[in-house]
């Protein structure tokens, strides 16, 4: 059975709780997980790669067990994302690494290799997009059609929260002590 350390590295103001497994001089590969999940989503592949590859999987900012400065007081968009693991990359000292990027974790990711390609070895995408701003024009429309329900007296957060306890119960997680950390 694969040991799975967590961890936690301060990087700027964010404290960054993250998964490690494997040899430390294995070939690494950098899991970026999705919206709205965290490294938790991949606790079943982890063990089953330990023995080739040296796992790192951050929470993002926002997410998981990271701990991030209040909304206004960061800036939480895809480059700033980017540059808290950046940083991360740096305080673990990586200076190769393999990308597995998937949904939110992609712009970030992407942005990690056009910033420094030299240290990515390989990309592996799954459902990431590529698109400047992370989300298509399209996305934007929905977001704003769906943003009327703020009208109706259900601000954003509300509204999001609301969405992530339905990702949680479709999936069958409603017991959050059993998924996190």
């Amino acid at each position: 059975m694969a040991t799975i350390h967590y961890r936690k590295r301060r990087v700027g103001d964010v404290d960054v709780l993250y998964r490690e497994a494997g040899p430390s001089d294995a070939p690494v590969v950098l899991l970026l997980h999705g919206f709205p999940t965290a490294s938790h989503m991949f606790r079943d592949p982890i063990p089953l790669l330990t023995d080739r590859y040296r796992l790192i999987a951050p929470d993002l900012p926002g997410f998981g067990q990271t701990k991030a400065p209040p909304r206004g007081t960061f800036d939480y968009t895809f480059d700033r994302l980017a540059d808290v693991i950046e940083g991360f990359t740096g305080a673990l000292s990586l200076d190769r690494y393999a990308l597995y990027i998937f949904d939110y974790g992609a712009p970030v990711g992407l942005r990690l290799g056009m910033r420094h390609p030299e240290r990515v070895s390989a990309i592996i995408s799954q459902n990431g997009n590529a698109y400047i701003d992370g989300f298509s024009d399209q996305w934007e429309t929905k977001s704003r059609r769906s943003s009327g329900r703020q009208r109706h007296g259900k601000d954003r957060h509300t509204r999001h929260h609301k969405e992530a306890d339905g990702v949680m119960r479709w999936h069958g997680k409603a017991n959050l002590e059993r998924t996190l950390p």
